[in-house]
């Protein structure tokens, strides 16, 4: 943005002790949008004053926010698509990601999968075809959930050092699966996340069915291992809990990308991050109403 005298003057007063005079300040700095951006790039290049450079980071940081809250409130009443949204979780810590770059690797593991595939494969195959191209030949690794690192949960991050979370890896594995038609999905089994071939078949053959009988096995996203119905009703019978049938139900791309942001979130609970904690669940309870 041009810089004007309104501008050069709202800029020398960045420095100013008075709380009030600094947050009216501030307030008219993010009226301009983010046109000003490069205003206060220039201004933090050109300072040594470290508390000013603070001030001039979390101004930019308000700035990006607000242009995020509402790319993420158009996201939640479009098509919702994944990719996008976990694109948009990525801008929160990255506000400059290279989008173009996170799909062209996605279009390589998806061609890669495309070309092992064909039309007389049947579940278990096509997915050990999936798992295989995902955790053998892109080395794909996946890691605990860890609240130290947030690169774990961002699809960019995620695709650049091969390594992540369950949620971090099966947002990968669910993209490439909707992209290539195969019916994949995450479901809220506690405590986990975890995905499920669910029949293509089973509501016309039988509509009325529990949720889990429209299942045919399940995927772990840390390495692609997969499981049966026996194993998940194990599990339930270990955490003592019943496993209703809200459990087996697939989840929606906004309920997966909320998980995301609220998973995310924990990252960054101690006293100089909390801002940033409360702006995650800000983003998620947008896509909760």
């Amino acid at each position: 943005m041009k810089e004007n005298k309104e501008i050069s003057a709202l800029l020398l007063l960045m420095d100013d002790p008075d709380e009030f005079v600094y947050n009216t300040v501030s307030d008219k700095i993010i009226s301009f949008g983010k046109q000003i951006i490069p205003n206060l790039e220039h201004l933090w290049e050109n300072t040594t004053n470290e508390e000013i450079q603070e001030r001039i980071e979390l101004l930019i940081h308000r700035l990006h926010f607000r242009d995020l809250t509402e790319d993420f409130t158009n996201w939640a009443n479009g098509d919702a698509d994944l990719l996008e949204g976990a694109l948009l979780v990525s801008k929160y810590q990255y506000p400059d990601i290279d989008a173009t770059k996170v799909r062209q690797d996605i279009e390589k593991l998806r061609r890669n999968i495309w070309l092992e595939l064909n039309n007389y494969l049947t579940a278990l195959e096509q997915v050990n075809i999936i798992s295989s191209i995902i955790y053998n030949y892109n080395k794909q690794i996946g890691i605990e959930f860890a609240y130290n690192n947030p690169d774990d949960y961002l699809i960019n991050k995620t695709l650049e050092s091969k390594k992540g979370n369950a949620v971090g890896n099966g947002i990968i594995y669910l993209v490439l699966c909707e992209l290539l038609d195969i019916p994949v999905k995450a479901v809220n089994i506690p405590r986990q996340f975890i995905l499920a071939y669910f029949d293509p078949q089973y509501d016309i053959i039988n509509p009325a069915g529990h949720a889990s009988e429209k299942i045919n096995f399940y995927v772990d996203p840390m390495n692609g291992h997969m499981y049966t119905q026996k194993d998940v009703d194990n599990y339930f019978k270990r955490i003592s809990v019943p496993p209703t049938a809200s459990y087996f139900r697939q989840l929606s791309n906004k309920k997966i990308i909320t998980f995301l942001l609220e998973e995310l979130s924990k990252c960054f609970d101690n006293e100089n991050n909390r801002y940033k904690m409360n702006e995650l669940l800000q983003l998620a309870a947008i896509l909760d109403t």
